[in-house]
């Protein structure tokens, strides 16, 4: 029976795809790939902490993320209400930030029971949506084209969908020598394909992908996404998805992927170096500017935790009281490193160098 984008595809083959994955293309492709990834975890390891390289990497791709879902925010907005109170912000930066939130519960949870199973992606799916609401049971869902064509249908019937979601944690967990990256991909296709959720699956979806990558001890951090490479090439990523789907084509797809990985973990290798050398370069100009009794290397690097600062962080840092904190920035400002902007009742300080190389 051929494919019909308008009947729910309760067919959806369950994995692994009865097809030769590991073509020679394939094998090539993930080898580099591979080899980026590996540096990439490296290089993460030299970050003086580690709350510097998460925070930037973790608020781009909540952007990113959810920009491919059209839930668009500026930088600005997003980075002043990860340091603000979030109640002064519009609905879209507030649903940015609990996709931050979700990856973080979710990262957590995963380091303390290890597994990628459908209660996780459940409760990623309600963080970010802010809902009760778990997997679809009701009929009618639906992925329509830019025309209002419909495209896809996804599976329907909440016995139907848990059953696959099972399959996918069996083979997500299941000990095969398939290249880890190349089951990626797999892993990727097959979650968009399910589409267990009303809303969120794609955003709960990229999250998956990167918790994957940890569990199998591909990166120690959170901090390779591939949003990014999606947004850039985002005609090519439905067009290759729906080509599974429709004919079978795996090896573009998975190429597709592995190219995104490659791509990605470079970016991100070049962002890491890029903020070493700027957290280098403002250790040394607070050194020459700062009193004595202000410079200390934690707040320096306390600067890079997110690109706005404010009393609050150098308090619950123990690096000073609330007055005095509000004296070291005061400096900081003076020192050309910080600039100081109100937002509602709060001063916020921001590192521009910090900003400028995030949103670059």
């Amino acid at each position: 029976m051929s494919f019909d984008p308008k009947i729910p595809y309760n067919e959806l083959p369950p994995l692994p795809p009865k097809v030769e994955l590991e073509t020679a293309p394939v094998l090539r492709k993930a080898i580099s790939a591979g080899r980026a990834v590996a540096e990439l975890k490296g290089l993460g390891g030299t970050i003086p902490t580690q709350e510097i390289l998460i925070n930037s990497i973790v608020l781009q791709e909540a952007k990113a993320s959810s920009e491919i879902e059209n839930v668009v925010t500026t930088n600005d907005e997003l980075f002043k209400a990860f340091s603000a109170k979030s109640e002064e912000f519009d609905p879209a930066t507030k649903e940015v930030l609990r996709y931050r939130e979700a990856l973080w519960e979710g990262f957590t949870a995963l380091k303390a029971r290890g597994l990628l199973a459908t209660n996780l992606y459940v409760r990623i799916y309600q963080t970010i949506k802010k809902t009760q609401a778990g997997i679809r049971r009701t009929p009618g869902t639906e992925l329509v084209n830019g025309a209002g064509r419909t495209i896809y249908t996804p599976p329907e019937g909440e016995d139907v969908i848990r059953k696959k979601l099972k399959n996918l944690e069996d083979y997500i967990h299941g000990r095969d020598k398939t290249d880890p990256l190349i089951k990626l991909a797999v892993i990727h296709y097959q979650f968009e394909s399910i589409h267990p959720f009303t809303d969120g699956n794609g955003r709960t979806g990229r999250i998956l992908n990167i918790f994957y990558l940890v569990q199998q001890g591909l990166l120690d951090l959170p901090v390779l996404y591939l949003s990014r490479y999606i947004i850039q090439h985002k005609t090519m990523y439905y067009r290759k998805l729906r080509a599974v789907t429709e004919k079978g084509e795996w090896e573009p797809w998975i190429l597709y992927m592995l190219d995104a990985v490659e791509q990605t973990a470079l970016h991100t290798r070049d962002t890491i170096i890029e903020i070493k050398e700027l957290v280098e370069e403002t250790l040394a100009l607070a050194k020459e500017r700062l009193p004595g009794r202000v410079y200390s290397k934690e707040l320096v690097e306390l600067l890079f935790h997110r690109p706005y600062t404010k009393g609050r962080h150098l308090v619950d840092a123990g690096i000073a009281k609330r007055q005095t904190a509000s004296q070291y920035l005061k400096e900081l400002e003076k020192a050309g490193i910080l600039r100081s902007e109100k937002k509602g009742r709060e001063v916020l300080y921001l590192n521009v160098k910090l900003y400028e190389l995030l949103s670059g």
